[in-house]
């Protein structure tokens, strides 16, 4: 996001803005290439129903019957075709969809298994989540599973916190100084010329910016770090979730395979405890759900452990439409009946920002928007390459990059402190890459030095 100058730079722009500029086209060349990847794989994500749709429609579709098979013989059609147990159901809003259970292997694979919910036949199976769980996978960099998966999961946080830092810097750039006023139209229509493509990128990034950060931002509680530890200071300060209810004991945390499905992030891997005796039924929580009048499409999730209730978590769109059902499998009793209004106010604002960073809290508006949060990151990506590619010099080399010369003296780097500091305060792996960067830089540069007194 750079502002136009008229031919040279003035200079009040060769300390701070010098060294602002160039931490701002370091970022860009570290994190660009990732932030490509995740605004790809998250817009795709916006538009998950009509791809799973598309991709999966012979699956999917049924035809709608009044009469509707034994809910648990879906359960034992599923076990049988993908070769496991039922984890979880999802039951469709309409009678001419299919339900789809998650099924777990015994050597730890996942199927989807699609059933028709009228005569219990089974229509298909595919890999767990199918196309749109891939993408949600690389979207959060963690198809590879293991330690592979968490250290590129940790990885996202590290490019989520540049983001901003790049935002950030390229604000400092665009504001108007003793020059040129800032970029609000383009000013160039030549394209061939790098005027037009500096215009492009200011434009871009001072317009959309903002929901470049906000997808930042609210994308952090997928990180393996930050994540966590936000989660541990609401739960800490009693402004997460609801406590649980005195009858059924309090909350317990999931080993995986029992983890709930569908009740949001604030209540992920919670499960209440239940001393029910006998067997469970799919088919005696549903009437349950149905009695508590809980709107469809919900998910079931079906507890490995005996002693813990199933829980029924209903599919919305928007936050304040979030309900769960904690049912006791063996009599279908309600052991808590969770809603959003139970929830603390850094829950409800969690909630509401994952919902909002999905598309889903505003509607088509809101796809929209963040679609074009998405769009921007690859606007700014090329348009910044192309302006780099108009201005490298003759021969690239290590002490010709083309990047913005460093400024003399530290007092020049005090804007870039003063900028990036908080942020990594904020967000601690940030900040630990940050000192890399510095650290890396001062040893280019040592080198590039000593090169030239060799020269000379």
């Amino acid at each position: 996001m750079t502002a136009p100058l008229k031919n040279k730079a003035p200079d009040v722009m060769s300390g701070a803005y010098r060294a602002v500029w160039r931490w701002h086209f370091y970022a860009g060349v570290l994190v660009m290439p990732f932030l490509m990847l995740l605004t790809l794989t998250g817009g795709l994500y916006l538009f998950k129903d009509e791809i799973d749709h598309a991709v999966y429609r012979s699956m999917i579709e049924v035809p709608a019957r009044s009469r509707q098979a034994d809910p648990d013989q879906w359960l034992t059609a599923a076990a049988r075709a993908g070769e496991g147990r039922a984890a979880n159901i999802t039951i469709p809003a309409r009678a001419d969809q299919a339900v789809r259970i998650r099924v777990d292997r015994p050597d730890g694979a996942q199927r989807t298994v699609f059933v028709d919910p009228h005569t219990a036949a089974v229509t298909g199976v595919t890999a767990h989540g199918g196309v749109t769980e891939t993408i949600k996978k690389l979207h959060s960099l963690t198809l590879f599973g293991g330690p592979v998966g968490t250290a590129l999961n940790i990885l996202v946080e590290i490019v989520a916190g540049w983001a901003v830092i790049l935002c950030a810097t390229g604000l400092y750039l665009w504001w108007p100084r003793r020059r040129s006023g800032a970029v609000l139209l383009p000013k160039e229509t030549d394209a061939r010329r790098r005027p037009f493509w500096r215009d492009l990128h200011a434009l871009t990034g001072f317009y959309v910016g903002g929901v470049i950060v906000f997808l930042a931002v609210t994308g952090m509680p997928w990180s393996a770090v930050w994540g966590d530890r936000f989660m541990g200071v609401m739960r800490g300060t009693g402004l997460g979730r609801p406590p649980a209810p005195a009858a059924a004991g309090p909350w317990s945390h999931a080993k995986p395979h029992d983890a709930p499905a569908g009740v949001g992030w604030t209540l992920e891997n919670a499960v209440l405890p239940v001393h029910g005796h006998g067997v469970a039924s799919l088919t005696r929580v549903l009437e349950t759900a149905q009695t508590e009048d809980l709107p469809r499409p919900f998910i079931v999730s079906i507890p490995q452990s005996p002693d813990l209730a199933w829980t029924v978590a209903r599919q919305t769109r928007k936050a304040e439409d979030a309900r769960s059902l904690y049912v006791d499998g063996v009599s279908g009793a309600v052991k808590a009946d969770l809603r959003w209004e139970q929830f603390g106010a850094m829950a409800k604002g969690f909630e509401w920002g994952i919902a909002v960073h999905q598309g889903m809290q505003y509607g088509w508006i809101n796809r929209i928007l963040m679609l074009t949060g998405c769009i921007a990151v690859w606007l700014l990506a090329l348009s910044g390459l192309v302006m780099w590619w108009k201005r490298r010099p003759p021969s690239l080399s290590s002490r010709r990059t083309g990047a913005p010369p460093a400024p003399p003296g530290p007092r020049a780097r005090i804007a870039v402190l003063c900028i990036v500091i908080p942020l990594s305060i904020l967000y601690p792996l940030t900040g630990l890459s940050l000192v890399a960067a510095l650290l890396l830089d001062r040893a280019v540069r040592a080198f590039a030095g000593s090169k030239t007194v060799a020269a000379s």
